[in-house]
């Protein structure tokens, strides 16, 4: 348990502040509609939920994701759950928060494919909106802005933590909060290496790793298109390489990997023993690590869907 307690914490029972940019009943009540608002894309079909689903793991149990005009984007969603406790957005890192993360969709011409500007139109025609904004961001002279719509969506998704998980408990003293294969998941899963970078608030999401740090995995698995963060630093030494992913909840996120090309949980396990500690794991130690992943799943979030301001007859219309 002490060796626990040195490299991993538990998630904490409310949202954490985020910088500059202050929490509100108001904000939250904002950000909360335009997550689930699908006008906010190009086609009017399309909400950040729709990748990222409250209810599902924060997830949307796709290989990739489907977007505008029956698009696939070109990697698996991550979890908006814990999101929060991240060091960066995205496989590549290329949102520094979730403020600069919840802008990225709305105007990727593969996911909702509209653009500031349009989606400002969208909103301004819809009435309801501004009141919403004004009550957000009170005493601001344009409060309906593209900045405060990130802002807004960003500080609704940190609400989405999902604490009280078996793990956390005994990270807190309980004993008895994980059973004894449980417990020698955990010891593996230690003591194999898994922790060298799966370790932190949420056991991953705070570090960079090459996906085949021993052996490169197939093509099946790594596509050689792909080349990680180079995409975003240019850097040589940055092909192949991605944000380590967090694995909060990960029995309810499948599929695994930046491609979502491994659906079974104990391959996955197996997988990184191989491409990244270079052991073979046996079948015993891959069940147990197994069974301490499954600790944890946290409390999910309760979210009530929100009544979406209606549209008028002026309201911008669907572009399919």
């Amino acid at each position: 348990m002490k060796q626990a307690q040195g490299l991993f914490k538990p998630i904490p029972s409310s949202p954490p502040a985020l910088p500059g940019n202050a929490a509100s009943p108001a904000k939250v009540t904002l950000g909360k509609a335009l997550y689930f608002d699908p006008r906010l894309s190009e086609s009017h079909a399309i909400s950040c939920n729709s990748c990222h689903m409250v209810g599902m793991g924060g997830v949307d149990l796709q290989e990739t994701s489907l977007g505008h005009r029956w698009q696939r984007g070109g990697r698996n969603a991550p979890t908006v759950y814990n999101a929060v406790f991240d060091t960066a957005q995205f496989w590549d890192g290329r949102a520094k928060d979730l403020e600069q993360q919840a802008g990225g969709p709305m105007v990727n011409p593969v996911e909702m494919d509209s653009t500031e500007a349009h989606v400002i139109e969208q909103l301004r025609g819809i009435p309801g909106y501004q009141a919403l904004f004004d009550k957000a961001f009170p005493g601001e002279k344009n409060s309906l802005s593209f900045e405060n719509v990130r802002k807004a969506i960003a500080v609704f998704e940190a609400t989405l933590i999902t604490p009280n998980a078996p793990f956390d408990h005994y990270l807190r003293g309980d004993d008895k909060a994980l059973d004894a294969t449980q417990k020698e998941g955990l010891s593996v899963f230690i003591n194999s290496g898994c922790a060298g970078c799966h370790s932190g608030i949420n056991l991953g999401g705070d570090k960079y790793a090459p996906f085949g740090v021993v052996e490169r995995p197939g093509a099946e698995i790594l596509p050689v298109g792909d080349k990680g963060r180079f995409a975003v630093t240019k850097t040589v030494s940055d092909e192949y390489v991605f944000r380590v992913p967090p694995l909060r909840n990960i029995a309810l996120t499948a599929p695994y990997f930046h491609s979502g090309k491994v659906w079974d949980l104990r391959q996955a396990v197996g997988v990184m023993g191989g491409t990244q500690l270079g052991k073979s794991l046996s079948d015993d130690e891959i069940l147990k690590i197994e069974a301490f992943l499954r600790t944890l799943t946290g409390d999910q979030p309760a979210v009530t869907l929100p009544a979406l301001p209606p549209s008028v007859i002026a309201t911008p219309t669907p572009k399919p």
